[in-house]
């Protein structure tokens, strides 16, 4: 008797507890949201992030307020969001680096990438080999052979150690048998301003940040790591078509909240993502940068994520990339 009676107070005490966090997620939001970006401004991710947030706030009726924390290949960013409060007040906007393979690639992390909640992925774009004005290969070919004549003397730059553009380098030598020097940065655009510097020689690129560079002979590129042919580069071949099978890469942009986050919460914070992809502004805007929008439900970004973490852990282990 004494046992039941114990229960159903207990039970009695908690009541408030879930009203309240039921009436919190009815509200949500009823304040400013903040999104914290993995990289420094002018970035890509940092560019997708402020167009779809800023299509977000007629949704939410509250301003998502975008905050630069990069470092780490983005894992400062992810740290703090993953330490935030889960009631949807601090978000994550990244690329897939921070929450798919910084576990293969630092020993310690303050953090757990799979416990972050894919609330949805933001776009999808289109990698790029991307070498210096002055390079002396000319094509796919040409770079093969002279890597091979120079094994590690070409430098290739990339967002930071684990992301995209180091990844897909690792999978290139795989393929091709190559040996080039990786020189990491936080982020891409510092990582650009050094190529065009000519202190580095290439970088697997995203296309939005590589396309116009390539147009004012600033930079060259050589091939697109997607399957097919981009319809803004049509004359610019893809890896697949010149032999380089399997080396397929896109960069994507995520937006994840911390752990528990209510899924109410997630919801809702989803179909205003999605509203923004169906914004004709957003898709124009999008267009314009050669940026594919992103979608679908929380489900399938959370399944999305996993086959990507999946994907690119083998390459890295394949590689024989060691933990730092």
């Amino acid at each position: 008797m004494l046992r039941r009676l114990a229960i159903v107070l207990s039970f009695g005490a908690a009541l408030p507890l879930l009203a309240a966090g039921a009436a919190s997620a009815a509200e949500f939001p009823d304040r400013p949201i903040r999104v914290i970006v993995s990289v420094p401004a002018g970035g890509g991710v940092d560019t997708v992030t402020r167009i779809v947030t800023d299509k977000m706030r007629a949704a939410l009726g509250q301003p998502l307020i975008v905050e630069n924390k990069p470092g780490v290949s983005g894992s400062l960013a992810a740290e703090t969001v993953y330490k935030a409060e889960p009631d949807g007040y601090t978000l994550l906007a990244s690329q897939p680096a921070p929450i798919t393979t910084a576990p293969f690639l630092y020993k310690s992390l303050n953090y757990t990438p799979a416990e972050l909640i894919p609330v949805a992925i933001m776009s999808h774009v289109p990698n790029v080999v991307l070498v210096r004005k002055g390079f002396p290969a000319k094509s796919i070919a040409e770079l093969i052979a002279y890597a091979k004549a120079n094994p590690g003397k070409i430098n290739y730059a990339s967002q930071g150690i684990g992301t995209t553009s180091h990844t897909t380098a690792e999978l290139f030598q795989s393929i091709t048998g190559t040996k080039l020097t990786h020189v990491p940065y936080k982020g891409t655009a510092p990582a650009v301003n050094d190529l065009l510097a000519g202190n580095v020689d290439l970088m697997f690129n995203e296309l939005a940040t590589s396309i116009e560079l390539n147009k004012s002979g600033q930079a060259r590129i050589l091939a697109v790591t997607v399957k097919e042919r981009v319809q803004s580069l049509p004359d610019i071949p893809t890896l697949e078509e010149l032999g380089i099978h399997g080396c397929i890469s896109d960069t994507w942009h995520a937006i994840t909240a911390p752990p528990k986050t209510p899924s109410e919460i997630v919801g809702k914070l989803n179909a205003a993502a999605n509203a923004a992809m169906h914004d004709p502004g957003l898709r124009e805007r999008f267009a314009a940068l050669s940026i594919g929008p992103g979608g679908g439900t929380p489900a399938e970004a959370s399944a999305f994520v996993k086959g990507e973490t999946e994907r690119w852990g083998d390459v890295i282990r394949k590689a024989g990339i060691q933990p730092e």
